[in-house]
């Protein structure tokens, strides 16, 4: 069984973040998505930023987030506008 260290871009520190959202394993990272994902963070982490999104993507994806499809990327920094409206 995977853990959330297994997936690529989640270190020690994410997990920890990810753990204090409520998010313990891959599978509920994957049936929350990204976004959903990135939102519960957001809450209590100022710093949550496109690169933390980026990464919780590729994560779920199983690539690390540098090779996310342009496309995909696009989607995620309008989602983040979207957010600050």
């Amino acid at each position: 069984m995977k853990t959330l260290t297994d997936l690529p871009n989640i270190g020690a520190t994410l997990v920890e973040k990810l753990k204090n959202a409520g998010i313990s394993t891959p599978e509920q990272l994957n049936v929350l998505g990204a976004e959903q994902t990135f939102l519960r963070l957001s809450i209590d982490d100022e710093s949550a930023c496109f690169n933390m999104l980026c990464a919780l993507e590729g994560a779920i994806q199983g690539i690390r987030w540098h090779n996310l499809p342009k496309e995909r990327k696009e989607e995620l920094k309008e989602f983040l506008r979207i957010k600050k409206i």
